[in-house]
């Protein structure tokens, strides 16, 4: 047994979480089973939210479209063909009402993937909340709202980055003080891993952007220990078994140090690196697609072996569209049977010690580390990103990688070896192109039936506070009741914030 085994190993449970943040983990809870949906209408996606809970979905995840997430509203020019296509269609209060009809808010946990209209959509599932009883005090769930990985892999951004840290930001205090049981952020590797990284780019890059979430934290005055217990993280599951659940051990480790030596954080739970992990949908072949549902199982094995507190795993047929319902049930199935008939939960971390796993975490943990020093020396992540250089590297990652399947060197089981030459012949879900004019069309009844003056009134306020120092989350709350649609009030914030263009990276 190595002499350090005690502080850079230790106990599941005890710091520095190599091996866990819970004593027994599985063996006292299972993780959440939290299946990412949402398509189409609202009420297209409540039924199928509805259709998983019954089937014994834990935690809801909700998909936005594009529209959604760049704050357009449905009939904007820029939106159409695009709404309901890759999620569901938002708008206003009234399309956040349906899409959790018939779902309680104080009975369920539910992520919302997005973010650059954080601040705006927590802000309609908080009004929905109260038009059902609920206090903000009684909801739970997480907001992605992780505008920095936009910059660096995805792109929905909509503001310069000093403003969009300023929503962050604002949500983090308006949580603390009215929402609790809220997480404020999740940061995201998962599209950063999508993006073609590395494991040791994915982990050092995500908490990279959560050392600049605190930093902001702390500059508004919030105490480290009122904000970091209320980060979760979220992280992909690739094919290698062995890497992926050394990388979760090494993103532990590193967390719960950054935490407790460089922000001086007191309280356990902020030492506490909480994730969700998606398996990982770029690995995933249109090719052969009932070989994905393999794939994703052992991804997900991973992320139950490396010890995620929820998870998600995709569908056989993502490669092609949205997801059936049946093969949505497929993907659920796939971890209720690791959860109850694989035996993996009936040891905690049942892979540490193996001298291969610590020797693989310490490696990825030490190249982390490298990555982070050299960001930290070019002034912080936001340099970083606005210098281009860690979309350059991300971009080096995923050329080298196609390269190597492209020569052979790496094998995809039905793309570049085993190729039976038959084409996909299971069924795929299609959006009906008409769902787009009847959104449209609601809309603009919604639009007609609301007090216009009291609307202009409250994008008035927003704006204005927008150009102060004011905490903008109380005025959007209001905005959202009072009728304002998400495109409204995200161009409010337009006219004071502007819109980011990037400087293209070569």
């Amino acid at each position: 047994m190595p002499s350090d085994w005690e502080t850079r190993i230790g106990f599941p449970g005890q710091y520095p979480y190599t091996r866990g943040i819970h004593p027994t983990l599985y063996r006292s809870r299972l993780w959440t089973m939290r299946q990412y949906a949402g398509y189409g209408t609202a009420a297209e996606s409540n039924a199928r939210f509805r259709y998983l809970l019954d089937r014994g979905t834990t935690g809801l995840s909700v998909a936005f479209d594009l529209p959604t997430q760049i704050g357009l509203d449905s009939d904007h020019a820029l939106a159409r063909g695009e709404v309901g296509r890759v999620g569901v269609a938002i708008d206003s209060i009234e399309d956040m009402e349906t899409l959790f009809a018939g779902i309680p808010l104080n009975c369920v946990s539910t992520s919302m993937t997005i973010n650059a209209t954080a601040a705006i959509l927590l802000s309609l599932y908080l009004a929905v909340a109260e038009k059902q009883g609920v206090a903000p005090s009684q909801v739970s769930g997480t907001v992605q709202n992780d505008i920095l990985k936009e910059y660096i892999a995805r792109g929905t951004y909509i503001y310069p980055p000093g403003s969009a840290l300023r929503l962050v930001t604002d949500v983090f205090e308006f949580c603390r003080d009215c929402v609790p049981r809220w997480n404020t952020i999740s940061v995201s590797g998962y599209h950063i891993r999508e993006a073609g990284s590395t494991a040791v780019q994915e982990v050092a890059f995500t908490l990279a952007n959560a050392v600049a979430y605190l930093a902001s934290a702390r500059a508004r005055g919030l105490a480290v220990d009122e904000v970091a217990p209320r980060i979760s993280f979220f992280l992909s599951a690739h094919n290698n078994l062995l890497e992926e659940v050394c990388k979760f051990r090494a993103a532990r480790r590193l967390w719960a140090r950054i935490a407790r030596e460089k922000f001086k954080a007191q309280n356990p739970r902020s030492w506490m690196f909480r994730f969700h992990t998606q398996t990982a949908g770029s690995t995933l072949s249109a090719q052969q697609p009932d070989v994905n549902i393999v794939r994703v199982t052992l991804q997900a094995l991973a992320a139950v072996l490396g010890g995620t507190q929820s998870l998600h795993t995709c569908a056989r047929d993502e490669a092609l569209a949205l997801p059936t319902e049946s093969s949505a049930l497929i993907a659920l199935r796939t971890q209720q049977i690791l959860a109850n008939e694989s035996g993996v939960t009936n040891t905690v971390d049942p892979l540490g010690g193996s001298y291969a796993v610590e020797k693989m975490t310490d490696e990825i943990e030490q190249a982390a580390e490298a990555y982070l020093a050299k960001i930290e020396s070019m002034g912080g992540v936001v340099h970083a990103i606005e210098s281009g250089y860690i979309q350059r590297e991300i971009q080096q990652s995923a050329f080298e990688y196609q390269t190597r399947i492209e020569s052979g060197e790496r094998v995809v089981v039905g793309v570049n070896r085993y190729a039976s030459g038959d084409a996909a012949s299971i069924p795929t879900l299609r959006v009906d192109p008409r769902m787009e004019e009847a959104q449209v069309e609601h809309l603009q009844q919604f639009r007609a039936r609301r007090d216009a003056g009291q609307v202009r009134a409250s994008l008035d306020a927003v704006e204005a506070a927008a150009r102060g120092n004011r905490n903008l989350m109380p005025l959007l709350l209001h905005s959202v009741k009072v009728g304002a649609t998400v495109g409204e009030i995200s161009n409010a914030l337009r006219a004071v914030f502007g819109e980011y263009h990037e400087a293209v990276v070569i």
